[in-house]
């Protein structure tokens, strides 16, 4: 049995913030304070967390008394979203996956024309775009507890060796170590009042594993359990890391020397690295960072180690920006973006409420 992609809340709040248009149409979101419904990728102002509910279809959000959004239209698609809604069915639904060329009959468009029109909407190739959701579903079936024989296959893979020499280094470890969900793991973690909000502050006995953002302890401990879920999780005080961790908020007395536990691939380590020696007040493109890793072409690959970034302002993805310097994506929301870069800038902002 497969599991569907972004089929958790947590998964579907990051997409949701992030403005992953690889999700519209895979759920929709309804906003308690105001009664509408939206699609991912709505141009309005992205609401707190505790004010939303998903939903898998705009019927079950209307049936829960849920009116459509009259911005992003979640019953209407822009043609070339439909487009690309179609080719994501057809390369969800069919085993094999189809190639592009089959894609290019079955829709009517140039190879190249539909190739090019997919990336641009989704960041990935129809190739990619299949890795991507194949990892999702392994990753999921992990989660589940399921075997990793039977994960593998349940989540596509042609053999437990194809998985090894492509997927293993995107879970950061192997499917195994993944599966325990940090079994055999002590997190200790402790919560604390910043700028941007809430913050919960995740550590090991070989440094800090986990930042998250958001508006609740409730919440932010649902995260962290859904991450780690095998992991003993501790709550403490945690003041030698936490007191740092608030006084970078300055922007002028971040600690370089923090222990960190990061967990990654190592074009994500690497990435990681870079972003720390990006120093307070100042902002690099995604496309800087490239460069400076050695590897220009990078650009999207550097975007997506930016939103898988565990330790959000210990490594400062927030100071990456889009290449005309407009504030892009932000796993914890852009407004909060735009808040840190502020108080870094030099231009003191007032707490988050």
């Amino acid at each position: 049995m497969k599991t569907t992609p972004f089929s958790t809340e947590a998964e579907r709040f990051q997409a949701w913030q992030e403005r992953d248009l690889s999700a519209i149409g895979t759920f929709y979101v309804g906003v308690r304070s105001t009664g509408i419904y939206c699609r991912v990728g709505c141009p309005a102002r992205s609401p707190k967390r505790e004010n939303i509910r998903f939903f898998d279809t705009p019927e079950a959000a209307e049936a829960a008394g849920f009116r459509a959004c009259k911005r992003c239209q979640p019953r209407e698609l822009p043609t070339q979203q439909k487009v690309v809604a179609k080719v994501r069915e057809l390369l969800e639904t069919r085993e094999p996956a189809p190639s592009l060329s089959e894609l290019s009959q079955a829709i009517g468009m140039s190879r190249y024309h539909l190739q090019r029109l997919f990336k641009r909407e989704t960041g990935l190739s129809p190739k990619q775009y299949v890795a991507a959701q194949r990892l999702e579903r392994l990753k999921s079936g992990l989660r589940e507890g399921r075997g990793v024989t039977q994960a593998i296959y349940d989540a596509g893979y042609g053999s437990s060796s194809t998985l090894y020499s492509n997927a293993a280094a995107r879970l950061g470890m192997s499917p195994a170590a993944y599966r325990r969900g940090g079994r055999g793991m002590k997190i200790r973690y402790a919560f604390a009042d910043s700028l941007v909000g809430k913050l919960l502050i995740g550590v090991t006995e070989r440094g800090i594993c986990s930042i998250l953002v958001g508006d609740s302890e409730a919440g932010l401990t649902a995260l962290l359990r859904e991450e780690f879920a095998q992991a003993e999780l501790e709550r403490g005080a945690l003041a030698e890391y936490v007191k740092p961790v608030l006084e970078g908020f300055s922007g002028l007395s971040w600690q370089p020397d923090l222990p960190l536990d990061l967990r990654g691939t190592a074009f994500q380590l690497r990435v990681w690295e870079v972003l720390r020696r990006i120093p307070p007040g100042q902002t690099r493109t995604y496309g800087e960072v490239a460069l400076a890793l050695g590897e220009p072409k990078a650009v999207r690959a550097v975007a997506r180690a930016c939103g898988a970034n565990p330790v959000s302002l210990v490594v400062p993805c927030h100071r990456v920006v889009g290449s005309s310097g407009k504030l892009t994506g932000y796993r914890w929301g852009v407004e909060r973006k735009k808040r840190l870069l502020e108080q870094e800038a030099g231009h003191p902002v007032e707490p988050a409420v």
